[in-house]
């Protein structure tokens, strides 16, 4: 096996040494949807089926401030001229 995946595997075993317990009440649906996914083999067990699901989550929120971002007005040129406008509004404003 190559240095690398020796590496990748230490990691793997190095994170799983490390995790803390989490006890989630979970509605009947949800429960019979984890059993689905592992009768899938889409994951090994009912614990697997949530860390894949958080981690899915943690992605999906991520994107979702990324492009909450990108719809962020961009501010361009210098900025303390465009801090002089700021301030030029805002005392009109007073």
């Amino acid at each position: 096996m190559p240095r690398s995946d020796n590496m990748i595997m230490s990691y793997d075993n190095l994170i799983q040494t490390v995790m803390s317990t989490l006890s989630v009440p979970l509605s009947p649906e949800l429960m019979e949807g984890i059993d689905w996914l592992i009768g899938e083999g889409i994951a090994p067990n009912k614990a697997e089926v949530v860390r894949i699901a958080l981690k899915k989550f943690i992605e999906d929120q991520a994107v979702e401030v990324v492009l909450k971002a990108k719809m962020e007005p961009d501010l361009e040129g210098d900025l303390d001229e465009l801090a002089k406008q700021l301030c030029k509004k805002e005392s009109k404003g007073s």
